[in-house]
């Protein structure tokens, strides 16, 4: 197993889906054509409660945005990271701070000092890995193109 895929177990990513109820998403974008946006108003439509993380913008998705992890007046149980590698140490350290229970990095958001810190104050690193995708993988709801079917069972009506 290599290093990045302890941070991509099966088993510890369905825990972290089945647990959570408030996610913050650090670099949550106001902008309805980034990965970030879609990502927040899907966990959203799922019945996740999002914090906007982002300096920029007083609100995203009907939501109050706050200018860091510190400022989030409510516990958070994942917080799931839109920003650049090199921002990981200090979202780790945060993390920690608030008693978030996980990191979830997304895709290309790969920092070992960052899941080093993270780990050392207890918290569980997911790492590379879309929060969104994995939602739609382990609870069903992804149809093989990719799209939300909104179907939740796999018997077909009116086959037989």
């Amino acid at each position: 197993m290599t290093d990045l895929q302890r941070y991509q177990e099966p088993l510890t990513i369905q825990r972290v889906l089945h647990t959570a109820r408030t996610i913050a998403v650090v670099g949550l974008s106001g902008n309805e054509l980034r990965a970030s946006h879609f990502v927040g108003y899907y966990l959203k439509r799922h019945g996740y409660r999002v914090i906007p993380v982002n300096p920029r913008e007083p609100e995203i998705l009907g939501e109050k945005s706050y200018a860091s992890l510190r400022d989030v007046p409510v516990p958070v149980d994942v917080v799931n990271v839109f920003r650049a590698p090199d921002a990981l140490p200090e979202i780790a350290r945060d993390t920690v701070h608030i008693g978030a229970s996980a990191l979830w990095c997304q895709f290309g958001v790969i920092n070992q000092e960052g899941a080093d810190l993270a780990e050392a104050g207890g918290t569980t690193v997911i790492m590379d890995r879309c929060l969104k995708i994995e939602h739609a993988r382990y609870l069903g709801r992804m149809h093989w193109l990719g799209f939300n079917t909104q179907r939740i069972t796999s018997i077909r009506t009116g086959l037989q």
